[in-house]
């Protein structure tokens, strides 16, 4: 049955992105850019339906009263990544827009990347570190001056749930560059959804939002190792039985 299900998800999703996509695209040189993410996270927002629907996966949200309340407060989100799941459910769930910091590579994805290279996010060449780095202060300063926040995975890939990848500092940097706050998000997706994973499981995910970290006078990797810590014990809460077999 999981297998079933998670068939049918994926068709909703390939049948549903082409025309939204076209559409976005369509609507990028007509609208404005936050109007334009709006569009896009639309589809994002059903999917995430969809998922529930199809495939049984359940979110449960804590937390939202960490986030800045002020329509112009700044913020770089710091999240646990452990599947595609919370790549869509963030956009689904926060009240500001947001820009991810995301490899250029995906820009050529058919229609879903077409459809991003329209919007106004952080795309970089990995090649080019230093390079790379100051786009990524440029742009997420003058998008968080806009009222936008900034999503980084500090792990900078999918991790499999009960591990722990590599934090790196990139996010605290650009918090520490622009003089904003982060926050640590905690997701226990890997527990539906595992890593590279094509066929999910029905069940609840977690998402524990932390409260906002002040950046000033901080140093990048200090500050990240508050971010993991806190990160990663509210995993072992959220998710005791994928950290079992490490106390």
């Amino acid at each position: 049955m999981n297998l079933i299900r998670s068939v049918l998800h994926l068709l909703w999703m390939a049948v549903t992105v082409i025309p939204w996509a076209l559409f976005a695209i369509l609507a990028s040189y007509f609208v404005s850019s936050t109007r334009l993410y709006w569009i896009c996270a639309g589809w994002l927002r059903l999917s995430i339906q969809s998922g529930t629907w199809i495939l049984g996966i359940r979110n449960r949200v804590q937390g939202l009263e960490n986030l800045p309340q002020g329509a112009k407060d700044p913020a770089v989100l710091l999240v646990k990544h452990q599947s595609v799941w919370e790549t869509f459910l963030m956009p689904a769930i926060m009240p500001h827009p947001l820009a991810y910091v995301f490899k250029k590579e995906l820009l050529s994805i058919p229609f879903f990347g077409w459809a991003m290279a329209r919007m106004d996010m952080i795309h970089i060449d990995r090649s080019q570190k230093a390079r790379a780095f100051a786009k990524v202060v440029q742009q997420g300063r003058r998008l968080m001056q806009e009222g936008v926040w900034v999503i980084m995975f500090p792990e900078g890939t999918r991790i499999a749930r009960g591990e722990v990848g590599e934090y790196k500092t990139g996010g605290t940097r650009l918090a520490i560059a622009a003089g904003v706050p982060v926050i640590p998000i905690a997701v226990t997706s890997g527990r539906c959804w595992p890593k590279k994973a094509f066929i999910k499981r029905p069940g609840i995910v977690d998402v524990s939002i932390g409260q906002p970290i002040p950046s000033e006078g901080r140093q990048a990797d200090e500050l990240m190792a508050e971010v993991q810590a806190w990160i990663e014990a509210e995993m072992r809460r959220l998710d005791p039985e994928a950290y079992a077999d490490k106390a």
